[in-house]
């Protein structure tokens, strides 16, 4: 009775900021003159509409494989490194959650402009003629989301890194396997979990990211999350809007429950 008392304030906040209004923007859907499924049959018949929910998760998807590869030497080295350099390391991938969205995204579009400092590094040395077009598209939207949500894969992966029993692989190699078996039959499956774990994180984000692919893709790489925003703010089609995005809601639920049953993501970051 305690507990539950502890836990009323909480739970009461959690009712009225975030599951009401949930729910009350999920109804709209439903609310179309048309009819209770209207809106849900004009999202299936729109071209345009798959093809931004396609491009969506083909851009999650990418993102998602990026930052797990580029995630995993950094992991690596931070189970290895002790004391000032751990700290400094450390600091170093926990340093962007502290700076805005907005201003890394800026940032990154003064870089990868035609003239921006970095087309011209490639044209100095020569690797490229003219500039090449890094923003406006997929490719700027991937570079930025990449820089975002490369912490979420870090963290969960080094934590099942900085849990594996390194008797496991002193006993691998003392039994004459070599070091690529090691690697393959006892460290990959065992980091697996951090693995998925900071994978889904980064693909779940991804799908709803909004101020990054806005600023970095603009019309030309339209993600779903700015279709709906088109939906309330030029078409003030609020239940358009409200069917997307329990679209996108069902369809991540579903791949998470999915990929759970194959991967214990509890044991990405905290289970020992």
């Amino acid at each position: 009775m305690e507990t539950l008392l502890l836990l009323a304030p909480a739970v009461i906040l959690l009712l009225l900021c975030f599951v009401v209004p949930l729910a009350r923007l999920f109804s709209l859907a439903f609310t179309d003159e048309a009819g209770p499924f209207a809106t849900f049959a004009i999202l299936a018949e729109s071209n345009v509409y798959r093809r931004v929910m396609v491009n969506t998760f083909l851009v999650a998807l990418a993102v998602a494989l990026i930052t797990v590869v580029l995630a995993w030497p950094v992991a690596y080295i931070l189970t290895k490194l002790k004391g000032f350099w751990f700290a400094f390391a450390l600091y170093g991938v926990l340093f962007p959650f502290w700076i805005s969205v907005l201003v890394r995204t800026f940032s990154w579009m003064i870089l990868l402009e035609r003239n921006g400092p970095l087309n011209r590094f490639l044209v100095n040395l020569g690797i490229t003629d003219k500039p090449l077009a890094l923003l406006f598209n997929d490719t700027g939207v991937m570079i930025g989301m990449v820089h975002v949500l490369l912490p979420y894969a870090i963290l969960p992966l080094y934590g099942a890194m900085l849990r594996i029993d390194q008797r496991l692989l002193m006993a691998s190699d003392g039994l004459g396997a070599g070091l690529f078996d090691t690697f393959r039959r006892v460290y990959f499956p065992l980091c697996l979990p951090g693995l998925m774990g900071g994978a889904t994180f980064v693909f779940l984000l991804s799908l709803g990211f909004f101020i990054t692919p806005a600023l970095l893709g603009g019309s030309n790489a339209i993600t779903l999350s700015m279709l709906i925003a088109s939906f309330i703010n030029d078409r003030l089609a609020w239940s358009l809007a409200a069917a997307a995005s329990l679209v996108l809601l069902v369809i991540v639920l579903a791949l998470l429950a999915a990929t759970a049953k194959v991967l214990p993501f509890g044991k990405g970051m905290y289970a020992k």
